[in-house]
């Protein structure tokens, strides 16, 4: 039997109460959560886990199954709702409930997200990212363009803004990096990958930098949000300085994310030679 593929519009509906719900139970437990390390991590950021990780998780999930029961899912958590899907699949959804659990949610560190993707093929085709702490959820289609809203609010084009001199960076960000953007007047915040990956569509920022673990690559995760960026006219550049790759498998070792040419040659010269070390 033949199993259509989800439309990525189709999608986007479907999950888009699904991420608003999962934002907040997140805000709810913001703060009345702990860590419960999970085991076999290097990283401790990679590592935490808390019971709103869960809940939100089970939140997104359950409608998924009901709605598109036959797609492979790829779960940041390991909850009973990721084991209903099946192992094989032509539509992959990657799902992250709280992106930023160590520094950006229990620590208070930046802005922490929630994020949903659906990849046909090579590529993402749909996307949504809510940032619960600041009220906002971003949504796109690929070829559509991208659509912002405030909790309680309608969509609405998602545009990028042009006042603001904050630039979003990894935690584990050199300090050199940093420097350098300062020195360039910027006000250097952090913030969880998800935050960076649209950082031009959030009020009072300007660009957003994310460098990967050493001798590694910007995650699956890590890529959602670059979606609705590009839709909404945001520059994407990698390490390199070349177009940030669409395809999934493509190794990169930085992500630039910026509302114009000249901010993206800017956030090339403060990461100098480390986007290939």
């Amino acid at each position: 039997m033949t199993v259509s593929l989800p439309a990525p519009e189709a999608f986007v509906a479907a999950l888009g109460p699904a991420v608003r719900q999962a934002a907040a139970i997140a805000r709810a437990l913001e703060g009345r959560v702990a860590n419960r390390p999970k085991r076999g991590e290097a990283r401790a950021a990679k590592a935490a886990l808390t019971l709103a990780d869960t809940a939100a998780q089970e939140a997104i999930l359950v409608p998924l199954f009901e709605h598109f029961p036959y797609v492979r899912v790829e779960a940041e958590e390991e909850t009973e709702g990721a084991r209903r899907f099946p192992a094989r699949s032509d539509a992959c959804v990657v799902v992250d409930p709280i992106d930023g659990t160590l520094h950006s949610y229990l620590e208070g560190r930046g802005p922490y997200a929630v994020m949903v993707g659906l990849a046909l093929g090579e590529r993402f085709e749909a996307a949504l990212v809510a940032l619960p702490r600041e009220g906002l959820f971003f949504e796109a289609v690929r070829g559509h363009g991208a659509r912002s809203a405030r909790a309680g609010g309608p969509p609405r084009e998602a545009r990028l803004h042009t006042v603001g001199d904050r630039v979003i960076v990894s935690h584990e960000m050199p300090e050199e990096v940093q420097c350098r953007l300062r020195e360039s007047g910027w006000e250097v915040v952090f913030g969880c990958g998800g935050a960076i990956s649209i950082a031009p569509l959030i009020p009072g920022v300007r660009a957003g930098l994310r460098l990967a673990p050493a001798e590694g690559s910007i995650s699956l995760r890590g890529r959602i949000g670059a979606l609705i960026a590009a839709e909404a006219g945001a520059v994407l550049r990698g390490a390199d300085g070349a177009p940030f790759p669409e395809e999934l498998a493509a190794p990169a070792r930085a992500l630039l994310v910026a509302r114009s040419e000249e901010d993206a040659e800017i956030l090339a010269k403060a990461l100098g030679d480390l986007g290939g070390a």
